[in-house]
C-alpha cells in the first residue's frame, strides 16, 4: 500500500483554520477509494492526523476526516484508500465545478 501522507505533503497543506474566511481556498490532496464512489480533498491539516476537506460519499459536504481511518478503510473490493499522484492542487471551485457537473 502506498503511504497516504509523504513529508512533502505534509509541510504543504496548511494548518486547520488557516484558511478559513477564504473564499476558494486551494486543494492539495485527493484520496479516493478505486472501487466506490467516495473521494477526500485535502484543504488543511492539522499535522498529525486530522484534516479538513470537501467529502464526496452519500452526501458530498466540507468537513473533518482522519488519516488513520483512511488508512484503514477498505472499499467494497477489499482495495485500499488512494492519493491521486497526479493531482494539480486546484481551487476548491474547481473541485467542486468537476463534482458538481453531470457526467
Amino acid at each position: 500500500m502506498a503511504n497516504l501522507m509523504t513529508e512533502e505533503l505534509r509541510e504543504q497543506i496548511p494548518a486547520l483554520y488557516a484558511t478559513e474566511g477564504d473564499e476558494d481556498p486551494r486543494v492539495y490532496a485527493r484520496f479516493f477509494t478505486p472501487d466506490s464512489g467516495w473521494t477526500w480533498y485535502v484543504l488543511e491539516f492539522d499535522g498529525q492526523d486530522t484534516f479538513f476537506g470537501y467529502v464526496v460519499g452519500h452526501y458530498p459536504e466540507l468537513g473533518y476526516f482522519s488519516l488513520k481511518e483512511l488508512e484503514s478503510i477498505r472499499g467494497p473490493l477489499g482495495l485500499p484508500i488512494e492519493r491521486d499522484f497526479h493531482f494539480e492542487s486546484p481551487r476548491l471551485s474547481v473541485v467542486l465545478k468537476r463534482e458538481n457537473s453531470p457526467s
